[in-house]
């Protein structure tokens, strides 16, 4: 069994991860974790672009006020300045490292930066790489770490649970999925940086590795967590029986696209001033009223009226994607259905990345940092990890942890029995009743009675997804199902203590935003693992 000491651990390879990586690299010795290829992280799945202030039409307070819109209230003014105000810095780091956003020329015919514009944002100054600024970004730091001598990653290896001593976090248990065997890496600082967890629904738009492991390891190593009845769902996937979901950008509908019924009707001017640029939440509840409403699956995305020649260089992926499965968006209209998208809550984090265990910080999508508050604006989160896994970095570097002693490695047995043993029975399809409860009771638009028993249903599930890992702790897929069961209960229990409707969490027994009672985070912490 092995020990491995190192300066920094971190959980994940996405943008958060890799930009911790990088900046504590310039003093230390950092190890990145990573439960599949260092390349796969939903940094790789964004595909509109990166909010910043870049342009001499755009300014801070502007950006600030429209996030502080789009989160309904509940964002932290602090933060959200923090990430507007550091954020067009972090870019330009992207760009000097390499990123190769798209550019245009400007009246003298000068290179700049083309800022397109998406939902809820007063002003062009979304930064993008065709409809794969994700994947651009992503090349952009794996190619910065390739060959640094002071980052090592390991791929296919599956953090299990974080070491706490002493109410520290000093390191992190992990499955070698070359060896099954547990190994253990003790660290003076740990990131998690594990991206999200829409895994929990049926219909994501997240990649397969979004269980909601960080927030799994957090919970059971007594973090506190944040605003988790806040899971937005994005409007436009591609709703299609015969191809796995995909997110149709919402810079499709920034371009121009009109969101329409079977019968070609637009129907968004119903519900918001900006019509089809709406904040998303507005969106994925029209979409769900209409085809609740009309009894049909899905409504249509029209863009027919711009040049095929525009839409295949401003949307290559998804202008092929939708070939593949035999639509062109060129001439016919996108059929679209929301999905789970992104968590606006997370493991509770202050503005330097710190959780509320020492030694454990938490960036990007894992974290709940309070700048998206009940509702994020569009491509402020890769925004985001940039900014506070960079803070978290130099606050690491500059905190002093010491080293700590190393343990040795108890058997993975022993490490899956930390939590308790549970012994409920009907341990298989664990995942497939979870989504099942989530889809009918915890969906975009929730009933009071629906939630309740959704709380009895999912404990149970948990206890049982528990049992399936315990039975099998060296199937990677158990312990993700656990990760996951944990993080539908914690959505749940956050959304039973908001009784009013805002951002992403409407209850129809309270359809009303009560600012008198409810306008702060929705907060759960426990001290013991279990």
């Amino acid at each position: 069994m092995n020990v491995h000491q190192t300066d920094f651990v971190v959980i994940g390879s996405g943008i958060a991860g890799l930009t911790f990586a990088l900046r504590v690299a310039e003093q230390a010795e950092v190890v990145v974790i990573t439960k599949k290829e260092r390349s796969e992280s939903n940094t790789n799945y964004a595909q509109g672009g990166i909010a910043g202030v870049l342009s001499p039409e755009d300014t801070f307070d502007l950006h600030i006020q429209d996030t502080l819109n789009a989160g309904a209230g509940l964002c932290h003014e602090d933060a959200v300045r923090v990430l507007v105000q550091e954020g067009p810095r972090q870019i330009r780091r992207l760009i000097e490292l390499g990123a190769r956003f798209d550019m245009e020329r400007d009246a003298q015919g000068n290179p700049v930066l083309a800022l397109g514009r998406e939902g809820g944002h007063s002003r062009n100054r979304i930064v993008h790489y065709a409809d794969q600024t994700g994947w651009e970004i992503e090349r952009t730091l794996l190619e910065a770490t390739r060959h640094h001598p002071r980052i090592t990653i390991h791929e296919h290896f599956f953090a299990l649970d974080l070491i706490i001593r002493n109410g520290e976090c000093v390191g992190v248990w992990v499955l070698n999925t070359h060896s099954d065997e547990p190994e253990a890496f003790f660290a003076r600082a740990v990131l998690l940086a594990t991206g999200g967890c829409g895994q929990v629904y049926p219909h994501t738009t997240n990649p397969p590795i979004a269980t909601g492991d960080g927030i799994g390891m957090a919970w059971r190593a007594g973090a506190c967590i944040a605003n988790m009845e806040f899971m937005q769902f994005h409007p436009t996937t591609l709703y299609h029986p015969g191809a796995r979901s995909f997110l149709i950008s919402e810079a499709v509908r920034g371009e121009g696209a009109i969101l329409r019924l079977p019968d070609g009707t637009p129907f968004m001017e119903k519900y918001h001033p900006m019509k089809d640029l709406a904040p998303r939440d507005v969106v994925a509840r029209a979409i769900d009223a209409e085809t609740k409403r009309l009894g049909i699956p899905c409504v249509y995305l029209d863009i027919t009226h711009r040049p095929a020649e525009f839409l295949r260089q401003r949307f290559p992926v998804i202008y092929s994607r939708l070939e593949s499965v035999g639509i062109d968006m060129a001439r016919e209209w996108i059929p679209v259905v929301p999905a789970a998208h992104y968590m606006c809550g997370g493991v509770q984090t202050d503005l330097y990345g710190r959780t509320s265990i020492p030694r454990l910080y938490a960036a990007g999508e894992v974290a709940c940092t309070g700048v998206h508050g009940a509702n994020r604006l569009a491509s402020n989160s890769l925004l985001e990890a940039l900014v506070f896994a960079d803070r978290a970095a130099l606050h690491a570097c500059d905190a002093g942890w010491s080293q700590p002693p190393t343990d040795s490695v108890p058997t993975l047995e022993a490490i899956a029995q930390a939590g308790g043993v549970s012994e409920e029975a009907e341990q298989e399809g664990v995942r497939r009743r979870l989504h099942e409860v989530m889809h009918q009771k915890v969906g975009i638009v929730r009933k009071l009675a629906s939630l309740e028993e959704a709380a009895q249903q999912l404990q149970l599930i948990a206890q049982q997804a528990q049992a399936a890992m315990q039975k099998e702790p060296h199937r990677v897929e158990a312990w993700e199902d656990w990760n996951l069961a944990i993080v539908g209960n914690l959505i749940v229990q956050c959304a039973l203590r908001r009784h009013e409707s805002r951002g992403l969490h409407t209850l129809i027994d309270f359809p009303e935003r009560d600012d008198v009672n409810f306008k702060r985070d929705t907060v759960l912490c426990r001290t013991d693992r279990g």
